[in-house]
């Protein structure tokens, strides 16, 4: 019998999450369907409970449920609870466990794809929402010399600081606070691209041999991108890669194989 797993967020027509899961499928053998689902705002955890019912076997969550997928959880794996975030659900008979797959599917872009060691880096992150959450803890488990969070609200990013206060290289504030600074690797965490929006960086951030990364994605040079070249960022990255890789991580843990994920990369590029 075919096992049933989803995507389910609002909006969700845009997801590349059904093409991206049936290439793993395809290439590992596995006999599983994945579909979207557009959940309303306010039902959210009816949908999941129906398609729970209809046999579902797992799902990834995607904006705006995060937060909500994290309070309907059973339990949680060690990152989702440090995220307090979830965004992949592994249904049993009588459990949803929550997990977060963002951070490791960022790390391995980061790490594995872009060959960028993170170990002594100084880290700039930008936002203090879900999507900031979610790469906390894997970003530092690597032992970065230093995180700053900034974010337009500054007690936003204070709180997130607070969150992982046994950390003690984390710093918080807003976008001046980091006049003068440099840092290795900049990621922006923030829903600014989506608008086709500029965070307000200040100038000369960039480090010698630095990393931009941008969590979105979309079709040409997002402004943060575009930025951090003309601002001198050795490397540039969207958020393609993390998609995929975080993908990778929730297929891991609902059929026990891992996919290959360069050349499903390369065609969600071509797409």
């Amino acid at each position: 019998m075919t096992d049933s797993y989803a995507v389910i967020g609002s909006p969700i027509a845009h997801s590349k999450s059904p093409w991206i899961h049936a290439e793993f499928a395809r290439q590992t053998g596995q006999d599983m369907r994945y579909e979207a689902i557009l959940a309303p705002v306010d039902a959210f955890a009816a949908t999941v409970a129906a398609f729970r019912e209809r046999g579902g076997k797992g799902m990834n969550v995607t904006v705006p449920f995060k937060l909500e997928a994290c309070e309907i959880s059973s339990r949680l794996t060690e990152r989702a609870g440090a995220a307090q975030a979830v965004n992949t659900f592994v249904f049993s008979s009588d459990e949803i466990l929550g997990d977060n797959t963002d951070g490791a599917g960022l790390v391995r872009d980061i790490r594995t794809n872009l060959g960028f060691s993170l170990t002594g880096k100084r880290m700039l992150l930008m936002g203090a929402g879900g999507a900031a959450r979610g790469v906390m803890l894997p970003l530092l488990e690597h032992k970065p010399s230093i995180l700053t969070i900034i974010n337009r609200t500054k007690q936003k990013a204070h709180a997130l600081q607070q969150q992982f206060s046994r950390y003690e290289n984390i710093v918080s504030g807003d976008y001046a606070d980091i006049r003068g600074e440099k840092f290795d690797l900049v990621i922006n965490a923030t829903s600014a691209s989506l608008q086709g929006n500029l965070p307000p960086l200040p100038p000369g951030i960039f480090a010698a041999e630095s990393l931009a990364y941008d969590m979105m994605y979309g079709d040409g040079c997002i402004p943060f991108l575009q930025f951090a070249k003309q601002q001198g960022a050795s490397s540039l990255a969207d958020g393609i890669g993390m998609l995929v890789e975080q993908a990778a991580e929730s297929f891991f843990l609902w059929r026990g194989v891992r996919p290959k994920t360069d050349q499903v990369i390369r065609g969600l590029r071509n797409l």
